[in-house]
């Protein structure tokens, strides 16, 4: 039997009519333990279907230090039909109660060992697509609260500058990377905006196209990704970490299969892998 428990809806941004940062703080104990790269189950009664609780699980954007609030970016499911639980979240406001499952999921877990059993140092890449981005918002706010000081890069993909949820946040854990020098922490993020043509994008000047063009070779050689890390991507230096759209994992891994790559879910005989993803539709 599934025992929800209950939370107050602290604070609620909304970016725009169909994208929402909402941030959570159970009412019956502390904030869970989980691990970057999880998600959380979170449940409505539908008035319109006698009560029953809409559940549906969200990756969590904050990071496991965080012992404050549990912190979601959640997109408003409008096509074909409004969505169950989202119209529903949409109209929440802070002080509100909602009900949440333990968080869980191991797809998109930090990998700590290689087959071998020695430590994974492998760089780190993480590619978000919309509100994919959410796991990846915690893995660099983990790897900052921890002073892992391995290299982690963050890509995300949007249509509209202003769907880039969490931009000035990891601008600035960039800075801090800077200013502190990558020996002390070594993280990068860029972002590629997949309409420049729309008016509303028009200051937008960096990568065009979704975000999975970071990884197409230009005439060089090299990818857009490689010439900011300035070596080729190899098996052995990097491990990539995706999550949104299915469309977005098939366009990642038709980049990443010709230089041999595998996810997780094929790995090979000795246990390798370099891709691990995870898919909300």
């Amino acid at each position: 039997m599934v025992v929800d428990n209950k939370a107050t809806v602290t604070y609620v941004q909304l970016l725009k009519e169909d994208l929402v940062i909402i941030r959570l703080v159970p009412k019956d104990g502390p904030v869970p333990d989980f691990e970057p790269g999880q998600f959380i189950t979170l449940g409505l009664p539908n008035p319109a279907e006698g009560g029953k609780i809409v559940r549906r699980a969200y990756s969590i954007a904050s990071n496991p230090e965080n012992k404050n609030h549990v912190e979601l970016v959640i997109r408003w499911v409008k096509k074909p039909l409004p969505g169950r639980l989202t119209t529903q979240i949409f109209n929440l406001k802070e002080g509100e109660e909602i009900l949440w499952l333990k968080p869980s999921g191991k797809a998109l877990t930090i990998n700590e060992k290689l087959p071998d059993g020695s430590p994974d140092r492998r760089r780190i890449i993480c590619i978000g697509g919309g509100t994919g981005i959410a796991p990846f918002v915690s893995f660099a706010q983990h790897f900052h609260a921890t002073n892992d000081k391995r290299e982690i890069i963050i890509l995300q993909g949007a249509s509209y500058v202003d769907e880039l949820s969490y931009k000035d946040l990891l601008t600035g854990l960039e800075d801090d990377s800077i200013a502190r020098g990558r020996d002390e922490w070594n993280f990068r993020y860029r972002a590629a905006i997949s309409r420049p043509q729309e008016w509303f994008n028009r200051s937008w000047g960096g990568q065009t196209g979704r975000v999975e063009t970071f990884l197409r070779p230009r005439e060089g050689g090299l990818s857009p990704l490689e010439e900011l890390i300035g070596e080729k991507i190899t098996r052995e230096n990097t491990i990539f970490y995706v999550c949104g759209w299915q469309g977005t994992i098939d366009g990642v891994m038709d980049f990443l299969k010709p230089g041999g790559m595998v996810a997780e879910h094929e790995k090979r005989g000795d246990g390798s892998f370099e891709v691990k993803y995870e898919s909300y539709g």
